[in-house]
């Protein structure tokens, strides 16, 4: 009987003299409900109709209005770590998560993946009878790891969700999406010119895993994360939506923010007596601005209001589904945002929101041709930070800082036959871990011992559904500590200090400051030198908590220099494999492990063959705000490097080339740091003129294709073309040569530079 000691009904030599067993199948309690969480991202406090907004959000308003909001309920303040806590219900630094999870930075906390004792909120589900499915945003994987090849042991699929689409990485271009399905990387399924968009097409398969689901399996309830890519940047919306907006903002974000903070407490969102925060450093007094950046400057506002609400109306058709087939009354929803809004757009906004990554400076004012790319294709937009600081009012600074702007977010937890009090407000303290135990708790489930024959370890969270039927319940919740990016906070029964690490030298140099938030909900006095003893005992529970939940090392703020994020010099990342030759093939899926060529003299080849009229890219990386592509168009070989949205450079061979299987190369060798002269070869000869090259280079390291784009055009003239622009002959293959390995001397000294920069 091995593989099969638990059978139960009788074995003889005769299947007609034998007895057949069947297991029982896993049920859910009697009653147990459907559960959607809506996961918006980088949404900040006020960005929500019925949290103040000036942003109309019906559909978000109507579950506010049937269910319950939260005025004090925490996320961390960045969007893995949130994720991270919500979907396992611990710490995100005890389950390694405590940076973004691109990276493993080689430390237990900064693994930026999941073990399988930390189980999933799907897998504890799945494993008592639900369908589970993940739609959206994943951002819980390594980067190494996003390829088509896998491994997938950190893919939706090996986390307890029975079906997966979306994307894996932080954020994407809301038309031209990386997109995958389950565990293979798909093409979007239409243009933008076609009306796609990523909003409505979540949505779509929201629906469509819901409707097979019920039609076949009507009593079995089900789980769906729905993580919109809304809001992160790139704002991104059909035109329509954007200029509806035209005009809303042209008062600017001093006079909105101020109408937001005067309905805030029309609302009942924050107590009597709140007072509204001065601007900080990073916003620039909306009188101090020319009319040209008041006009650019209220045109990315419009851009976002006119991607949340285009959001707001696509998650209404998922509620209407629900009503439709008879389960809206059954399902709880929980909407929450991963963090605070984000001021990464910079002093101006940017039309790339990577900008600041790659450059290490701020964007500049656009123009008017980069005017109207705002919240199109084209663009990667994200604002700046006056709207930011508008959309968390009332609270103070942004995503990445724990004082309250980055860690305050709207929380609305609709359930029908549990909440009776609709359209109440509860103030208790709460964390996003408690998310999980809540979850579990209204659907009658207690947590696993084992999941997948894994012990698992304690959870962290507590249920919120004693708030449910009283608003008045003492809080439950006694302790929080918070760290991100090197900035540190306590919060204990009432009582918080933070510790802003942005402007120390070292983490000794921090400033601890004290804030009784029970009777001063949005910091707005620092009682730090009135009462010393409290700031000490609460640094000293800091220690404890950070001891406990195993918060250290701590990274450093990528916002150390205020010009820009020195994010290449911050972090140490694992060593690449030593190798110096990438070959790549057409019938590969669009995407694989792509070399990082900064700083190298390399070779890109691409044996094919050509007849005379034959066009298209024969390789390819990024998209239409960066990356770099060799194609073949009329009759040249053609090196286009688009940096950044911002600036191009193209390289072209001599006009006539030769027929026949030929390999076609582009050459670059550097003179100097971020800077080096390229060539195109055909057959090992050069042809045509060198080209000098004086941007930062080749730092894309996504969206990787051979015989085609594998997103949006690098070369943007290319927008007109059909069919990812398809190379119309044969492709042998890829070749990428280095002239030394991936983690060679230079960058390590690099990195090893990273905590001494000035």
């Amino acid at each position: 009987m091995a593989n099969n000691d638990k059978f139960q009904g009788v074995i003889k030599t005769s299947y007609m003299d034998s007895t057949p067993w069947w297991p029982e199948k896993k049920k859910p309690p009697e009653g147990a409900p459907n559960v959607v969480y809506v996961v918006l991202d980088d949404t900040g406090y006020s960005q929500l109709g019925c949290y103040g907004s000036g942003v109309p959000t019906p559909n978000i308003d109507s579950i506010a209005g049937e269910g319950i909001r939260f005025n004090n309920f925490h996320a961390c303040a960045l969007c893995s770590p949130t994720r991270a806590s919500l979907l396992t219900g611990c710490d995100n630094r005890t389950v390694g998560m405590g940076y973004l999870s691109a990276w493993d930075l080689g430390y237990p906390s900064l693994k930026g993946n999941i073990d399988a004792k930390y189980g999933f909120i799907s897998e504890a589900l799945q494993q008592s009878g639900y369908a589970t499915f993940c739609v959206g945003k994943w951002h819980l994987i390594n980067n190494t790891e996003m390829g088509g090849a896998g491994p997938f042991d950190h893919w939706p699929l090996a986390k307890g969700f029975d079906k997966f689409y979306g994307f894996l990485g932080g954020a994407t271009n809301q038309f031209y999406p990386e997109l995958c399905q389950d565990n293979s990387i798909i093409d979007p399924p239409k243009a933008p010119e076609d009306g796609y968009h990523l909003s409505a097409d979540l949505i779509d398969h929201a629906i469509k895993y819901i409707s097979t689901e019920k039609a076949t399996y009507p009593d079995k309830p089900f789980l769906c994360y729905l993580a919109l890519g809304a809001m992160h940047s790139p704002h991104q919306a059909p035109r329509e939506y954007i200029d509806k907006f035209s005009g809303a903002f042209d008062e600017g974000y001093d006079v909105y923010r101020q109408k937001v903070f005067e309905r805030q407490k029309e609302m009942g969102l924050i107590p009597e007596g709140t007072e509204l925060p001065p601007a900080d450093k990073y916003v620039k007094p909306w009188n101090s601005l020319s009319d040209w950046e008041k006009k650019v400057y209220a045109r990315y506002m419009e851009a976002f209001a006119g991607f949340l609400y285009y959001t707001d109306e696509q998650l209404g058709r998922l509620l209407d589904y629900l009503r439709k087939i008879g389960q809206y009354e059954n399902t709880m929803i929980v909407l929450i945002s991963d963090n605070g809004a984000s001021a990464d757009g910079g002093p101006n906004g940017s039309l790339s929101e990577q900008y600041h990554t790659i450059s290490n400076d701020w964007a500049d004012i656009v123009d008017e041709e980069g005017y109207e790319k705002i919240g199109g294709p084209e663009c990667y937009c994200l604002y700046p930070p006056g709207w930011a600081w508008a959309g968390n009012a009332p609270l103070k600074l942004y995503k990445s800082w724990v004082h309250s702007g980055g860690i305050k977010v709207p929380c609305i937890m609709r359930c029908p036959k549990l909440i009776q009090d609709a359209g109440g407000i509860r103030d208790q303290y709460h964390f996003v871990t408690d998310i999980y135990a809540t979850v579990l708790d209204v659907c009658g489930i207690k947590q696993p011992e084992f999941i997948k024959g894994v012990q698992q370890e304690p959870k962290h969270g507590i249920s919120m559904k004693y708030t449910f039927d009283d608003k008045n319940a003492p809080r439950q919740r006694h302790v929080q500590y918070y760290e991100m990016v090197g900035n540190r906070a306590i919060w204990s029964d009432g009582w918080k200090a933070v510790a802003n690490h942005v402007d120390s030298p070292t983490f000794d140099d921090d400033k601890w400051e004290l804030y009784h938030v029970d009777e001063d909900f949005n910091e707005m006095h620092n009682v730090a030198d009135k009462y010393p003893e409290k700031v000490k005992g609460l640094v000293d529970l800091w220690w404890h908590e950070a001891g406990k939940y195993g918060a250290l090392p701590m990274v450093e703020s990528m916002l150390r220099h205020i010009n820009g994020f020195q994010h290449g010099k911050m972090l140490k990342f694992e060593p690449a494999e030593l190798k110096t030759n990438f070959r790549y093939y057409p019938e590969m899926e669009n995407n694989a492990p792509i070399p990082r060529l900064r700083d190298k003299c390399f070779l890109i080849s691409a044996e094919a063959d050509y007849k005379k009229g034959d066009e298209g890219v024969l390789f390819a990386c990024g998209f239409n705000v960066g990356g770099y592509v060799l194609y073949i168009e009329n009759d040249e070989l053609r090196f286009h490097y688009n940096y950044l949205g911002s600036r191009y450079t193209t390289v072209v061979s001599a006009h006539g080339l030769p027929e026949g299987r030929h390999e076609f190369a582009v050459k670059f060798e550097t003179s100097h740091i971020n800077a080096g002269v390229a060539i195109m070869l055909i057959d090992g000869k050069e042809s045509g003129e060198p080209v000098y090259f004086q941007d930062t280079l080749f730092t894309v390291m996504s969206g990787l294709g051979v015989g085609r784009y594998p997103l949006s055009p690098i070369e943007v003239v290319h927008r007109t073309k059909p069919n990812y622009f398809v190379y119309t002959n044969q492709i042998e293959h890829v070749d990428i040569i280095l002239d030394r390995p991936i983690d060679d001397t230079d960058r390590l000294a690099d990195l090893e530079a990273s905590l001494s920069i000035e």
